[in-house]
């Protein structure tokens, strides 16, 4: 078997690991997307490895809660329910609130100026900025969150999760007026970390993903009509 391509591998990591994070984070960007059938020899021979690492790189996911192994049907990107996918965000919103909080506490004056600087830009884009563009930047926003709570078992945790519904949280930038509101909702966080407000900042978060729910329960709705 060649060489891997395309596959990051980390200092002390297995090539299982490296290509588990790589399947990860296309399946929370959508590109593998939920119901997707994963072919053991097709992904073996896209990065060049053998099926041992691809194998191991499954179970890993598996167990993450990302796929599922269905025997000789296969492995399968899971998809999830309404009613999962509302339970999930409801810890979401628990956990990043607990990010927020802990930021709100611990943040220093450089790492305020850069979660500011993420909301210039994401302002300075405003309502024309692509999807995906709104993506990043949105998701750079919060990673800082995380970061900056200064708390590496949290952060790892609410990463998660967060991969776990990735593909239902990244369809809500395509909701008519997402921009606007996400702007509006950074904002109120932003303002409650810089007073150093813990309280503030945890129910300013929180109530930016349950809102975020509450989209994405409307923006599906508009397919199933």
């Amino acid at each position: 078997m060649s060489e891997q391509k395309n596959l990051p591998r980390l200092t002390g990591t297995s090539l299982a690991d490296g290509l588990k994070q790589t399947l990860e984070k296309e399946i929370a960007s959508g590109a593998l997307e939920p119901g997707k059938r994963l072919d053991e020899k097709e992904i073996g021979a896209r990065f060049g490895v053998s099926r041992t690492p691809v194998r191991e790189a499954f179970r890993l996911l598996a167990a993450d809660g990302l796929v599922d192994l269905n025997g000789r049907q296969g492995v399968m990107v899971r998809a999830l329910s309404m009613n999962t996918l509302l339970e999930m965000f409801q810890v979401m919103a628990e956990l990043e609130g607990l990010c927020a909080r802990l930021a709100a506490r611990r943040i220093s004056p450089d790492q305020l100026a850069a979660l500011r600087q993420i909301q210039q830009q994401m302002a300075d884009r405003g309502p024309s900025i692509s999807p995906e563009a709104f993506y990043e930047m949105n998701l750079s926003f919060h990673e800082g969150i995380y970061a900056f709570a200064r708390n590496a078992f949290l952060a790892e945790e609410t990463r998660a999760l967060r991969n776990r519904v990735g593909v239902y949280r990244r369809r809500v930038t395509f909701h008519p007026g997402r921009v606007n509101k996400t702007l509006e909702e950074h904002g109120a966080i932003l303002e409650a970390i810089a007073r150093n407000d813990a309280d503030a900042a945890h129910d300013a978060m929180r109530k930016h993903l349950t809102l975020l729910g509450d989209d994405l329960v409307d923006f599906i709705a508009g397919f199933t009509k």
